[in-house]
């Protein structure tokens, strides 16, 4: 495994970056550029060779996220995740996987730290732009409701009196106020979720709703299949947010492929995942849940960001159903990922058994 010659454009890189090969099966570190040396303090010469584990403890399993960039050919990001160095208190990064070019024995690790985020102006700042935005969306939504209710009502009578184009025209004004007052209602349930009201759930059950009602509605058009592990435990959870996050994830798929397609539902056992929970202590999760469309993929201006509020892949998308299924599982201490290229894109959410007495 001999690893690219290093340019300028590399040793240029602010943020911390790794190239990472297999090793007779073992992740390895071919090389590492000058803004990973700063960071983590360590020498190219003493990491170079070692096994990934070694250096860096990372608090996802990033053997298997490294095996599916390479089995997928499809880059992977994770938002947030601690990355720690020997007994150095973790930091929050977000990392991102890539191959080089058509290598599949190489992959780029790019690690951008919470600070340098914020230096370079994007997560970070992006992240508190939209808690601005949504903070102000939401002050003003209640204050645009109640006149556009009058307008709704005035169209309404006038529309009683008239006929052919100039009843068109109230129904038109009726059909556009109505839709905004739904995106209004989006940024009030966005800002306003409830924290979840955990217990004991069956994960297929909440699926089999959220099927039923994608299949007699916005995904008729669609075909749906799934992959069920029967043997799945119950999962700790708010069945009424998880049902909210099935439907935007199908919804979502459904709504980028206009002309019909695939969506895949896919449930897996996979012990050896944990992260760090909103209690401090790290939090088991071994439940699985895969929605898998054949659509374009996400742009890959945006991939990094899809999480975000306001961010969205669609004309006329509000970008704040992925954001509002984000936070609903964060609040349940899960974890969602997404890996996308044009034909295959996976969104993987990650959940926590129910414990006894849940």
């Amino acid at each position: 495994m001999t690893p690219p010659a290093t340019g300028t454009i590399w040793a240029a890189l602010p943020m911390p970056a790794l190239m990472i090969g297999l090793v007779e099966g073992v992740e390895s570190i071919a090389d590492c550029n000058p803004a990973a040396e700063q960071f983590f303090s360590l020498s190219r010469r003493s990491v170079k060779g070692r096994a990934l584990s070694e250096v860096l403890q990372i608090g996802v399993l990033i053997d298997k996220a490294l095996a599916r960039c390479r089995e997928n050919r499809a880059p992977v990001f994770i938002n947030d995740v601690d990355v720690s160095l020997g007994d150095r208190p973790a930091g929050l990064c977000s990392v991102q996987l890539a191959l080089l070019g058509d290598r599949r024995d190489l992959v780029l690790m790019l690690l951008v730290p919470r600070e340098i985020a914020g230096k370079l102006g994007k997560a970070d700042g992006i992240r508190h732009a939209a808690r601005s935005a949504i903070g102000m969306s939401q002050m003003l939504a209640h204050e645009i409701k109640n006149p556009l209710a009058g307008i709704t009502g005035a169209a309404q009578l006038l529309s009683m009196g008239l006929s052919g184009e100039d009843r068109a025209l109230t129904d038109l004004i009726v059909a556009e106020t109505q839709r905004i007052v739904k995106l209004l209602d989006q940024v009030e349930q966005f800002g306003n979720q409830r924290p979840p009201e955990c217990h004991a759930v069956n994960i297929h059950d909440v699926l089999e709703r959220a099927r039923r009602s994608a299949e007699v509605g916005f995904a008729a058009h669609m075909r749906i299949s799934d992959s069920y592990d029967p043997s799945l435990p119950p999962v700790r959870a708010d069945s009424d947010q998880l049902l909210q996050v099935f439907l935007n994830l199908l919804k979502n798929a459904a709504q980028v492929q206009p002309n019909g397609g695939r969506i895949r539902i896919k449930t897996f056992y996979e012990h050896s995942l944990s992260l760090r929970g909103a209690s401090g202590q790290d939090v088991a999760l071994p439940i699985h849940v895969e929605i898998i469309d054949d659509g374009p993929g996400i742009p890959l201006e945006i991939a990094d960001e899809i999480f975000d509020p306001f961010v969205s892949g669609r004309e006329n998308g509000t970008g704040l159903g992925l954001a509002l299924v984000s936070k609903i599982i964060a609040a349940h201490d899960g974890w969602i990922t997404v890996e996308s290229r044009p034909g295959r894109t996976v969104f993987r959410i990650s959940l926590p058994r129910a414990a006894e007495g849940d």
